[in-house]
């Protein structure tokens, strides 16, 4: 066997195993190997198991990482963020804090217009910028690929530049980012009171051109009542598909009126939020493969009740669970308090936890063939803990205990 670096002295290992996303009571099916060994070639795992096992190495010593008996598990996947934004909305967390009604706050010049103001005026070095500074404190977390939408112009400038921020970002540091147009976000004011014909808009002018500068793989619509509803979802999601995007939605997060539906019909490859889905709704969607993305975070912050994501695995659904980092409504990318909201609040086992943060994160965003578990073959995204087993995850409460992150056979972050 030839390897170019090698972890051993893994107190535990813990990972999902597959190349798909594992539904239902599946997702507590994680494989546990103690004194572990990794061995890693350029960027992919060529072996992992005990370190009794563990066959010859050929050719040139490998590096070796000496893991002192931490426990080893495989990069996290946050498969929901916002991550390119301007400006910040501190004074309406504040606001609902004080039980401040949502339509005060949208008088006061709040909500996500405020966010549009701010990403119009960023220029895309300031979009960069501050984007470095959240993937670096992502990376920290043990984060090595997240998805990032853009969905903060509501305009083809804007929405461009933060695609293109995101395409930059990605060539000038480690973490591997799954680029979505969100253009249909929210109804500019442009278009105020018909959304329809921005829906027209941006199939006839901005999927064009986001797909001939290959500026996104996915493309994802807010679909809620009074915002974009079916009808028009579905014909965007059409439009996108034969353009030749991937789909994800935001759906039922505020009113159930059949986004999670829409998702089973139309075979997308998650749904998020699903606060209010239906029971029958989340079966179709079981049954098209359809990936729930639960955002615990969000609830959190809003003060929301959480999505029953215990149904949803007993009823046989692959969950996924994210950060929704955004300016608004979850000012957070915290990987940690996602663990412990989902364990307290959410009846998730730590299996089933680990398995949502890694292969079904992989599986939200269509990258669960090649990351997501630490399997030969696979992308060696590798996350070293600061605890003797995985189970500290949720247990730590709030609290990183994640000391080395490798991301693709390379040591991309380390504790001092």
């Amino acid at each position: 066997m030839k390897a170019t670096l090698l972890v051993r002295n893994i107190g535990e290992l813990a990972t999902p195993t597959g190349t798909s996303a594992r539904a239902g009571s599946d997702m507590r099916g994680v494989s546990v190997i103690h004194d572990a060994v990794i061995a890693v070639d350029g960027e992919t795992i060529a072996w992992v198991g005990p370190a009794t096992e563990a066959p010859a190495i050929e050719g040139a010593p490998p590096k070796i990482l000496d893991a002192g008996g931490q426990a080893a598990i495989p990069g996290f996947i946050d498969s929901h963020t916002h991550l390119v934004f301007g400006g910040y909305r501190e004074d309406e967390f504040y606001w609902r804090a004080a039980g401040v009604p949502y339509m005060e706050i949208h008088e006061r010049g709040g909500g996500i217009a405020n966010s549009v103001r701010a990403t119009r005026e960023a220029s895309l070095d300031d979009m960069i910028s501050s984007g470095a500074k959240r993937l670096q404190r992502m990376l920290e977390l043990g984060v090595t690929t997240v998805e990032g939408k853009s969905g903060y112009g509501l305009d083809l400038d804007t929405e461009i530049r933060q695609l293109e921020a995101m395409r930059t970002l990605a060539t000038v540091q480690p973490v591997d980012i799954v680029p979505t147009y969100l253009g249909a976000h929210s109804v500019p004011e442009e278009y105020k009171g018909s959304p329809g014909d921005y829906i027209d808009y941006m199939i006839d002018t901005v999927l064009p051109l986001i797909r001939q500068r290959k500026l996104a793989t996915f493309c994802d619509i807010f679909c809620e009542r009074g915002v974009f509803e079916i009808e028009d979802s579905r014909r965007f999601l059409i439009a996108a598909r034969e353009a030749g995007f991937r789909l994800k939605m935001h759906a039922d997060e505020i009113e159930r009126i059949g986004g999670a539906g829409l998702a089973a019909e139309l075979r997308a490859t998650s749904a998020d939020h699903l606060l209010k889905a239906s029971i029958d709704d989340l079966d179709a969607m079981a049954e098209a493969g359809v990936v729930a993305t639960c955002l615990p975070l969000t609830a959190f912050s809003l003060r929301e009740p959480y999505a029953n994501a215990r149904a949803m695995i007993d009823r046989g659904l692959a969950v996924a669970l994210a950060t929704d980092l955004n300016p608004g409504s979850c000012y957070s990318h915290s990987i940690p308090l996602t663990a412990a909201l989902a364990a307290l609040y959410m009846r998730m086992s730590i299996e089933e936890i680990l398995t949502a943060l890694t292969l079904n994160g992989a599986a939200a965003i269509g990258l669960a063939n090649d990351r997501g578990s630490i399997e030969p073959g696979k992308l060696a995204d590798i996350l070293l803990l600061d605890a003797p087993s995985y189970r500290h995850l949720a247990y730590h409460v709030g609290m990183n205990i994640v000391s080395t992150v490798i991301k693709r056979g390379t040591v991309a972050n380390a504790r001092p």
